[in-house]
Protein backbone atom coordinates (compact mmCIF):
# COMPACT_ATOMS: atom_id res chain seq x y z
CA UNK A 1 0.00 0.00 0.00
CA UNK A 2 2.78 2.46 0.90
CA UNK A 3 4.51 1.77 -2.41
CA UNK A 4 1.28 2.36 -4.34
CA UNK A 5 0.63 5.61 -2.46
CA UNK A 6 4.14 6.91 -3.19
CA UNK A 7 3.67 6.22 -6.90
CA UNK A 8 0.30 7.98 -6.79
CA UNK A 9 1.67 11.10 -5.10
CA UNK A 10 4.59 11.27 -7.54
CA UNK A 11 2.30 11.10 -10.58
CA UNK A 12 -0.08 13.61 -9.02
CA UNK A 13 2.74 16.10 -8.47
CA UNK A 14 3.62 15.91 -12.18
CA UNK A 15 0.03 16.43 -13.35
CA UNK A 16 -0.86 19.80 -14.91
CA UNK A 17 -4.45 21.07 -14.69
CA UNK A 18 -4.22 24.00 -17.13
CA UNK A 19 -5.98 22.06 -19.87
CA UNK A 20 -8.76 19.60 -19.00
CA UNK A 21 -10.59 17.35 -21.47
CA UNK A 22 -14.24 17.98 -22.39
CA UNK A 23 -15.54 14.84 -20.68
CA UNK A 24 -14.37 15.88 -17.22
CA UNK A 25 -17.24 18.32 -16.77
CA UNK A 26 -19.82 15.79 -17.99
CA UNK A 27 -19.01 12.98 -15.55
CA UNK A 28 -21.12 12.68 -12.41
CA UNK A 29 -18.12 12.13 -10.15
CA UNK A 30 -20.24 11.46 -7.03
CA UNK A 31 -21.53 8.20 -8.53
CA UNK A 32 -20.35 5.13 -6.64
CA UNK A 33 -19.04 3.30 -9.71
CA UNK A 34 -17.83 4.96 -12.89
CA UNK A 35 -16.33 3.24 -15.93
CA UNK A 36 -14.44 5.38 -18.44
CA UNK A 37 -13.80 3.82 -21.84
CA UNK A 38 -11.83 5.29 -24.71
CA UNK A 39 -9.28 4.33 -27.33
CA UNK A 40 -5.63 4.10 -26.38
CA UNK A 41 -3.85 7.43 -26.03
CA UNK A 42 -6.81 9.80 -25.69
CA UNK A 43 -5.94 10.98 -22.16
CA UNK A 44 -7.92 8.90 -19.66
CA UNK A 45 -5.10 8.62 -17.09
CA UNK A 46 -4.39 12.35 -17.11
CA UNK A 47 -8.08 13.14 -16.67
CA UNK A 48 -8.30 10.96 -13.55
CA UNK A 49 -5.27 12.58 -11.93
CA UNK A 50 -6.49 16.05 -12.88
CA UNK A 51 -9.84 15.35 -11.23
CA UNK A 52 -8.15 14.36 -7.97
CA UNK A 53 -6.19 17.63 -8.01
CA UNK A 54 -9.14 19.78 -8.98
CA UNK A 55 -11.42 18.22 -6.37
CA UNK A 56 -8.72 18.73 -3.70
CA UNK A 57 -9.32 15.20 -2.42
CA UNK A 58 -5.73 13.90 -2.32
CA UNK A 59 -5.95 12.81 1.32
CA UNK A 60 -9.03 10.64 0.75
CA UNK A 61 -8.08 9.35 -2.74
CA UNK A 62 -5.85 6.65 -4.16
CA UNK A 63 -4.86 6.22 -7.79
CA UNK A 64 -3.45 2.83 -8.80
CA UNK A 65 -2.53 1.22 -12.11
CA UNK A 66 -3.59 -2.40 -12.43
CA UNK A 67 -0.50 -3.24 -14.49
CA UNK A 68 1.78 -2.56 -11.51
CA UNK A 69 3.95 -5.54 -10.54
CA UNK A 70 2.43 -5.22 -7.06
CA UNK A 71 -0.65 -7.03 -8.33
CA UNK A 72 1.23 -10.19 -9.23
CA UNK A 73 0.97 -11.09 -5.55
CA UNK A 74 -1.89 -8.90 -4.32
CA UNK A 75 -5.49 -8.52 -5.40
CA UNK A 76 -7.33 -5.37 -6.33
CA UNK A 77 -10.00 -6.17 -3.79
CA UNK A 78 -7.46 -6.50 -0.95
CA UNK A 79 -6.06 -3.05 -1.79
CA UNK A 80 -9.56 -1.57 -1.92
CA UNK A 81 -10.47 -3.18 1.40
CA UNK A 82 -7.32 -1.89 3.15
CA UNK A 83 -7.83 1.56 1.67
CA UNK A 84 -11.45 1.55 2.84
CA UNK A 85 -10.40 0.64 6.40
CA UNK A 86 -8.06 3.64 6.39
CA UNK A 87 -11.11 5.85 5.69
CA UNK A 88 -10.32 6.10 1.99
CA UNK A 89 -13.23 7.43 -0.06
CA UNK A 90 -12.20 7.54 -3.72
CA UNK A 91 -10.37 4.73 -5.51
CA UNK A 92 -9.20 5.23 -9.11
CA UNK A 93 -8.07 2.10 -10.97
CA UNK A 94 -6.28 2.68 -14.28
CA UNK A 95 -5.33 0.07 -16.91
CA UNK A 96 -7.87 -2.20 -15.22
CA UNK A 97 -8.17 -4.42 -18.30
CA UNK A 98 -4.68 -5.76 -17.55
CA UNK A 99 -6.00 -7.42 -14.39
CA UNK A 100 -7.66 -10.76 -15.04
CA UNK A 101 -11.40 -10.81 -14.30
CA UNK A 102 -11.22 -7.27 -12.98
CA UNK A 103 -14.99 -6.81 -13.14
CA UNK A 104 -15.57 -9.59 -10.58
CA UNK A 105 -13.45 -7.86 -7.95
CA UNK A 106 -14.84 -4.41 -8.78
CA UNK A 107 -18.33 -5.83 -8.29
CA UNK A 108 -17.23 -7.14 -4.88
CA UNK A 109 -15.92 -3.66 -3.97
CA UNK A 110 -19.23 -2.11 -4.97
CA UNK A 111 -21.28 -4.64 -2.99
CA UNK A 112 -19.10 -4.96 0.13
CA UNK A 113 -17.58 -1.48 0.54
CA UNK A 114 -20.61 0.83 0.34
CA UNK A 115 -18.74 4.02 1.32
CA UNK A 116 -16.13 3.66 -1.41
CA UNK A 117 -16.43 5.53 -4.72
CA UNK A 118 -14.72 3.67 -7.56
CA UNK A 119 -13.59 4.90 -10.97
CA UNK A 120 -12.06 2.41 -13.40
CA UNK A 121 -10.53 3.05 -16.79
CA UNK A 122 -8.40 1.16 -19.26
CA UNK A 123 -6.90 1.26 -22.72
CA UNK A 124 -8.63 -1.85 -24.03
CA UNK A 125 -12.06 -0.52 -24.91
CA UNK A 126 -13.26 -4.01 -25.81
CA UNK A 127 -12.43 -5.60 -22.46
CA UNK A 128 -13.72 -2.63 -20.48
CA UNK A 129 -17.01 -2.70 -22.37
CA UNK A 130 -17.30 -6.46 -21.91
CA UNK A 131 -17.00 -6.18 -18.15
CA UNK A 132 -19.24 -3.16 -17.85
CA UNK A 133 -21.97 -4.77 -19.94
CA UNK A 134 -21.85 -8.04 -18.01
CA UNK A 135 -21.15 -8.08 -14.26
CA UNK A 136 -21.43 -4.31 -13.77
CA UNK A 137 -24.34 -3.46 -16.06
CA UNK A 138 -26.69 -2.47 -13.21
CA UNK A 139 -24.05 -0.79 -11.09
CA UNK A 140 -21.74 1.24 -13.30
CA UNK A 141 -22.24 4.48 -15.16
CA UNK A 142 -20.21 4.25 -18.37
CA UNK A 143 -18.63 7.21 -20.15
CA UNK A 144 -16.55 7.26 -23.33
CA UNK A 145 -13.66 9.67 -23.88
CA UNK A 146 -13.03 10.61 -27.50
CA UNK A 147 -9.86 12.18 -28.86
CA UNK A 148 -9.40 15.94 -28.90
CA UNK A 149 -11.63 18.20 -30.94
CA UNK A 150 -10.29 21.20 -32.82
CA UNK A 151 -11.65 23.41 -30.02
CA UNK A 152 -9.65 21.45 -27.44
CA UNK A 153 -6.57 21.52 -29.65
CA UNK A 154 -6.77 25.32 -29.81
CA UNK A 155 -7.26 25.62 -26.06
CA UNK A 156 -4.35 23.25 -25.46
CA UNK A 157 -1.87 24.81 -27.89
CA UNK A 158 -2.90 28.48 -27.83
CA UNK A 159 -4.01 28.86 -24.23
CA UNK A 160 -7.50 29.96 -25.26
CA UNK A 161 -10.76 29.20 -23.46
CA UNK A 162 -13.12 28.58 -26.36
CA UNK A 163 -16.43 27.07 -25.26
CA UNK A 164 -18.21 24.29 -27.18
CA UNK A 165 -20.76 25.39 -29.77
CA UNK A 166 -23.91 23.43 -30.58
CA UNK A 167 -24.66 22.24 -34.09
CA UNK A 168 -27.39 24.88 -34.39
CA UNK A 169 -24.93 27.62 -33.44
CA UNK A 170 -22.46 26.35 -36.03
CA UNK A 171 -24.92 26.22 -38.95
CA UNK A 172 -26.22 29.72 -38.07
CA UNK A 173 -22.65 31.10 -37.87
CA UNK A 174 -23.11 31.90 -34.16
CA UNK A 175 -19.56 30.99 -33.23
CA UNK A 176 -16.35 32.96 -32.87
CA UNK A 177 -12.65 32.51 -32.34
CA UNK A 178 -10.61 34.80 -30.04
CA UNK A 179 -8.62 37.70 -31.49
CA UNK A 180 -5.31 35.88 -31.13
CA UNK A 181 -6.48 33.36 -33.77
CA UNK A 182 -7.23 35.54 -36.81
CA UNK A 183 -6.44 32.77 -39.31
CA UNK A 184 -7.59 29.27 -38.24
CA UNK A 185 -6.59 27.34 -41.39
CA UNK A 186 -2.90 26.69 -40.51
CA UNK A 187 -3.91 25.48 -37.04
CA UNK A 188 -6.67 23.37 -38.57
CA UNK A 189 -4.19 21.67 -40.90
CA UNK A 190 -1.92 20.91 -37.94
CA UNK A 191 -4.89 19.51 -36.02
CA UNK A 192 -5.76 17.12 -38.84
CA UNK A 193 -2.21 15.75 -38.86
CA UNK A 194 -1.63 15.26 -35.13
CA UNK A 195 -4.25 16.96 -32.98
CA UNK A 196 -6.67 14.14 -32.17
CA UNK A 197 -4.26 12.56 -29.66
CA UNK A 198 -3.09 14.62 -26.63
CA UNK A 199 0.40 13.08 -26.75
CA UNK A 200 1.19 14.78 -30.09
CA UNK A 201 3.93 16.89 -28.48
CA UNK A 202 6.00 13.84 -27.57
CA UNK A 203 8.96 12.79 -29.70
CA UNK A 204 8.36 10.44 -32.65
CA UNK A 205 4.61 10.99 -32.50
CA UNK A 206 3.71 8.83 -35.51
CA UNK A 207 5.87 5.98 -34.24
CA UNK A 208 4.05 6.13 -30.91
CA UNK A 209 0.72 6.23 -32.71
CA UNK A 210 1.70 3.19 -34.79
CA UNK A 211 2.47 1.40 -31.53
CA UNK A 212 -1.02 2.26 -30.27
CA UNK A 213 -2.59 0.86 -33.45
CA UNK A 214 -0.45 -2.29 -33.38
CA UNK A 215 -1.23 -2.94 -29.72
CA UNK A 216 -4.93 -2.66 -30.49
CA UNK A 217 -4.74 -4.99 -33.52
CA UNK A 218 -2.25 -7.49 -32.10
CA UNK A 219 -3.38 -7.67 -28.48
CA UNK A 220 -6.69 -5.99 -27.62
CA UNK A 221 -8.91 -7.36 -30.39
CA UNK A 222 -7.43 -10.90 -30.59
CA UNK A 223 -7.57 -11.27 -26.79
CA UNK A 224 -11.14 -10.06 -26.59
CA UNK A 225 -12.37 -12.21 -29.49
CA UNK A 226 -10.18 -15.27 -28.75
CA UNK A 227 -8.46 -14.95 -32.11
CA UNK A 228 -5.18 -16.56 -33.11
CA UNK A 229 -2.06 -14.59 -34.01
CA UNK A 230 -2.62 -14.87 -37.77
CA UNK A 231 -5.87 -12.95 -37.42
CA UNK A 232 -4.05 -9.77 -36.41
CA UNK A 233 -2.36 -9.77 -39.84
CA UNK A 234 -5.80 -9.84 -41.49
CA UNK A 235 -6.94 -6.96 -39.30
CA UNK A 236 -3.89 -4.95 -40.37
CA UNK A 237 -4.61 -5.60 -44.05
CA UNK A 238 -8.20 -4.54 -43.52
CA UNK A 239 -7.14 -1.30 -41.85
CA UNK A 240 -4.72 -0.66 -44.71
CA UNK A 241 -7.53 -1.09 -47.26
CA UNK A 242 -9.84 1.30 -45.38
CA UNK A 243 -7.07 3.91 -45.00
CA UNK A 244 -6.50 4.07 -48.73
CA UNK A 245 -10.12 4.14 -49.84
CA UNK A 246 -12.05 7.19 -51.04
CA UNK A 247 -14.10 6.56 -48.87
CA UNK A 248 -14.57 2.86 -48.23
CA UNK A 249 -17.85 1.24 -49.32
CA UNK A 250 -17.87 -2.28 -47.86
CA UNK A 251 -18.34 -5.32 -50.09
CA UNK A 252 -17.96 -8.24 -47.71
CA UNK A 253 -17.23 -10.81 -50.41
CA UNK A 254 -14.47 -8.77 -52.05
CA UNK A 255 -12.96 -7.80 -48.69
CA UNK A 256 -12.92 -11.42 -47.52
CA UNK A 257 -11.08 -12.42 -50.68
CA UNK A 258 -8.58 -9.56 -50.32
CA UNK A 259 -7.58 -10.34 -46.73
CA UNK A 260 -7.94 -14.12 -46.86
CA UNK A 261 -10.90 -14.46 -44.50
CA UNK A 262 -14.45 -15.78 -44.75
CA UNK A 263 -17.29 -13.33 -45.32
CA UNK A 264 -18.83 -13.80 -41.88
CA UNK A 265 -15.57 -13.03 -40.10
CA UNK A 266 -15.17 -9.75 -41.96
CA UNK A 267 -18.40 -8.40 -40.47
CA UNK A 268 -17.12 -9.32 -37.00
CA UNK A 269 -13.78 -7.62 -37.69
CA UNK A 270 -15.59 -4.36 -38.45
CA UNK A 271 -17.49 -4.55 -35.15
CA UNK A 272 -14.31 -5.19 -33.16
CA UNK A 273 -12.38 -2.43 -34.90
CA UNK A 274 -15.16 0.08 -34.28
CA UNK A 275 -15.41 -0.85 -30.61
CA UNK A 276 -11.64 -0.49 -30.32
CA UNK A 277 -11.80 3.06 -31.69
CA UNK A 278 -10.05 2.44 -35.01
CA UNK A 279 -12.94 2.92 -37.46
CA UNK A 280 -16.38 4.50 -37.74
CA UNK A 281 -19.23 2.88 -39.64
CA UNK A 282 -21.70 5.22 -41.35
CA UNK A 283 -25.24 3.86 -41.69
CA UNK A 284 -28.06 4.77 -44.04
CA UNK A 285 -30.44 6.12 -41.40
CA UNK A 286 -30.45 8.39 -38.39
CA UNK A 287 -33.46 6.86 -36.64
CA UNK A 288 -33.52 4.58 -33.58
CA UNK A 289 -33.25 1.48 -35.76
CA UNK A 290 -29.76 2.50 -36.89
CA UNK A 291 -28.11 -0.63 -35.55
CA UNK A 292 -30.21 -2.72 -37.92
CA UNK A 293 -29.51 -0.64 -41.01
CA UNK A 294 -27.03 -1.46 -43.74
CA UNK A 295 -23.57 0.10 -43.50
CA UNK A 296 -23.00 2.62 -46.30
CA UNK A 297 -19.40 3.70 -45.74
CA UNK A 298 -16.53 2.94 -43.40
CA UNK A 299 -14.00 5.53 -42.30
CA UNK A 300 -11.00 5.54 -40.02
CA UNK A 301 -12.08 6.91 -36.66
CA UNK A 302 -10.26 10.25 -36.87
CA UNK A 303 -8.24 12.44 -39.28
CA UNK A 304 -4.93 11.96 -37.45
CA UNK A 305 -5.22 8.22 -37.95
CA UNK A 306 -5.90 8.92 -41.65
CA UNK A 307 -2.60 10.77 -41.91
CA UNK A 308 -0.59 8.19 -39.99
CA UNK A 309 -1.95 5.22 -41.93
CA UNK A 310 -1.31 6.82 -45.33
CA UNK A 311 2.29 7.91 -44.77
CA UNK A 312 1.17 11.50 -44.33
CA UNK A 313 -0.49 11.65 -47.76
CA UNK A 314 -4.19 10.80 -47.25
CA UNK A 315 -6.78 11.28 -49.96
CA UNK A 316 -7.96 14.83 -49.31
CA UNK A 317 -11.65 14.06 -49.88
CA UNK A 318 -11.53 11.11 -47.52
CA UNK A 319 -9.67 13.17 -44.92
CA UNK A 320 -12.32 15.90 -44.98
CA UNK A 321 -15.21 13.48 -44.59
CA UNK A 322 -13.38 11.60 -41.85
CA UNK A 323 -12.81 14.85 -39.94
CA UNK A 324 -16.46 15.86 -40.23
CA UNK A 325 -17.74 12.48 -39.03
CA UNK A 326 -15.17 12.23 -36.24
CA UNK A 327 -16.08 15.65 -34.87
CA UNK A 328 -19.86 15.41 -35.23
CA UNK A 329 -20.57 11.87 -34.01
CA UNK A 330 -19.62 12.75 -30.42
CA UNK A 331 -22.73 14.84 -29.75
CA UNK A 332 -24.91 13.95 -32.74
CA UNK A 333 -26.36 10.93 -34.54
CA UNK A 334 -24.75 11.05 -37.97
CA UNK A 335 -26.08 9.03 -40.92
CA UNK A 336 -25.42 8.72 -44.62
CA UNK A 337 -27.45 11.11 -46.77
CA UNK A 338 -29.34 9.63 -49.73
CA UNK A 339 -28.46 12.67 -51.86
CA UNK A 340 -25.22 13.93 -50.34
CA UNK A 341 -22.59 13.00 -47.72
CA UNK A 342 -24.12 13.24 -44.24
CA UNK A 343 -27.48 13.62 -42.55
CA UNK A 344 -27.89 14.99 -39.01
CA UNK A 345 -31.27 15.80 -37.44
CA UNK A 346 -32.89 16.49 -40.82
CA UNK A 347 -29.96 18.60 -42.02
CA UNK A 348 -27.96 17.52 -45.07
CA UNK A 349 -24.24 18.24 -45.32
CA UNK A 350 -22.08 18.11 -48.45
CA UNK A 351 -18.37 18.17 -47.60
CA UNK A 352 -15.68 19.38 -50.01
CA UNK A 353 -13.00 21.95 -50.82
CA UNK A 354 -13.34 25.70 -51.32
CA UNK A 355 -14.57 25.20 -54.91
CA UNK A 356 -17.34 22.78 -53.92
CA UNK A 357 -20.66 23.60 -55.66
CA UNK A 358 -24.17 23.41 -54.22
CA UNK A 359 -25.64 21.22 -56.95
CA UNK A 360 -26.18 18.14 -54.77
CA UNK A 361 -28.16 20.03 -52.13
CA UNK A 362 -30.15 22.40 -54.37
CA UNK A 363 -33.38 20.42 -53.96
CA UNK A 364 -32.83 19.66 -50.27
CA UNK A 365 -34.43 21.56 -47.42
CA UNK A 366 -31.90 22.43 -44.71
CA UNK A 367 -28.91 21.64 -46.93
CA UNK A 368 -25.42 22.94 -46.17
CA UNK A 369 -22.12 22.98 -48.03
CA UNK A 370 -19.18 22.34 -45.72
CA UNK A 371 -16.01 23.76 -47.30
CA UNK A 372 -12.44 23.14 -46.30
CA UNK A 373 -9.79 25.83 -46.93
CA UNK A 374 -12.08 28.78 -46.17
CA UNK A 375 -11.94 31.00 -43.09
CA UNK A 376 -15.49 32.31 -43.04
CA UNK A 377 -18.90 31.03 -44.04
CA UNK A 378 -21.97 32.71 -45.50
CA UNK A 379 -25.64 31.62 -45.55
CA UNK A 380 -25.59 27.82 -45.99
CA UNK A 381 -21.84 27.59 -46.63
CA UNK A 382 -19.85 26.73 -43.51
CA UNK A 383 -16.10 26.23 -43.02
CA UNK A 384 -15.16 22.68 -42.09
CA UNK A 385 -13.02 23.80 -39.15
CA UNK A 386 -16.07 25.32 -37.45
CA UNK A 387 -17.50 21.85 -36.80
CA UNK A 388 -14.41 21.21 -34.71
CA UNK A 389 -15.91 23.51 -32.06
CA UNK A 390 -18.80 21.15 -31.30
CA UNK A 391 -17.21 19.45 -28.25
Amino acid sequence: MEQLYEIFMDRLARTDTKFVRYLHGKINWISRLIVVTGARGVGKTTMLLQHIKLSEAESSSLYISADNIYFTGNSLYDVASKFHKLNGKFLYIDEVHKYRNWYTEVKMMYDNLPDLHIVVTGSSVLDIAKGAEADLSRRAIVYNLEGMSFREYLNFTCGTEIRPYSLNEIVTHSYALPENIPHPIPLWMDYLKVGYFPFFREDDFYTRLDNVVNQTLEVDIPTYANMNISTSAKLKRLLYIIARSVPFKPNMTEIARAIGADRGSVADYFVYMEKAGLISRLRHTDDKMALLEKIDKIYLSNPTLCCSQSDGKPDVGNLRETAFLSLMRVNNRVASSPVSDFLIDGMTFEVGGKNKKKKQIESVENGFVVKDDIEHGFLNTIPLWAFGLNY
